[in-house]
């Protein structure tokens, strides 16, 4: 499964959950997207479904990725 990123842009009613302009990895999830939301990884550790648009992709450059993981160093 790809691994992608998004930056949290607001986390009202989810303080405790989302940070604002962290990092959050996103779980690919069809349903999920269907009804507007993303399956995140959140400061819990486990992953929760939360509205999309309390979240913006972002680009990494490829050596974040690297460190990240994320492709082959």
């Amino acid at each position: 499964m790809k691994r992608h990123f998004m930056i949290c842009v607001d986390n009202h009613g989810y303080e405790a959950s989302l940070e604002k302009r962290k990092l959050y990895e996103v779980l690919s999830d069809k349903t999920a997207e269907k009804h507007h939301q993303f399956r995140v990884v959140d400061e819990s550790g486990e992953d929760y479904l939360y509205p999309d648009k309390f979240f913006a992709p972002v680009r990494l450059p490829n050596v974040t990725k690297e460190k990240l993981e994320l492709v082959p160093a």
